[in-house]
């Protein structure tokens, strides 16, 4: 059997529920009802019995949301071309070798772009036919090596390494992480 929430509880509930706001495209939550132990709404504590205030509306549909005024993340492929849905799988499924895997966590973008630079440049000396780029995701998923990388990738001067890139499967980091197909290396 449960036992009824104190004031204290409900109190502390009201504000913790206040901080919640939907996902984006999904209806708006009902506001918070006001205990008869707990006569406030968004973390206004009222005592019993005395008149609280009028309840704030917590969501406004007509209003845009911090996700709808952000401009869409830039599509993976926008700097290079996507790795052929076949290869990408070969290369998840681990069917085709991860040649290596170079970690830019906690990079400047100019070093971490040389770090990228340099290591595509060994991986392609070595014949390695994948790599796997981690850049994490950010702290609210629009990190800034995140959206550049695949412009890096797309550079003129690699169009003769990189083959095309990818999102990462889960286990391998997600979309925190990226693919990269490299080009044969000609025989001579």
């Amino acid at each position: 059997m449960k036992r009824p929430l104190k004031p204290e509880e409900l109190r502390l509930w009201g504000m913790v529920a206040a901080t919640v706001h939907p996902l984006t495209g999904r209806a708006a939550p009902k506001e918070a009802l006001p205990s008869p132990l707990w006569g406030g709404t968004d973390g206004e504590a009222v005592r019993v019995g005395q008149p609280g205030p009028s309840p704030k509306p917590r969501f406004d549909p007509h209003l845009p949301t911090p996700a709808a005024s952000r401009p869409a993340p830039p599509h993976k492929g926008e700097g290079k071309a996507q790795i052929e849905p076949n290869r990408r799988h070969r290369i998840a499924r681990e069917r085709e070798e991860i040649g290596g895997r170079i970690d830019l966590h906690g990079l400047t973008q100019d070093r971490a772009r040389a770090a990228l630079e340099g290591f595509l440049a060994r991986a392609y000396d070595q014949g390695w036919r994948a790599v796997l780029v981690i850049t994490g995701k950010g702290v609210q998923g629009d990190g800034v090596l995140k959206k550049r990388t695949p412009d890096w990738l797309g550079a003129a001067h690699l169009s003769h390494i990189v083959a095309g890139i990818s999102e990462a499967h889960r286990r391998h980091g997600g979309e925190g992480a990226l693919y990269v197909a490299l080009k044969r290396k000609p025989r001579g």
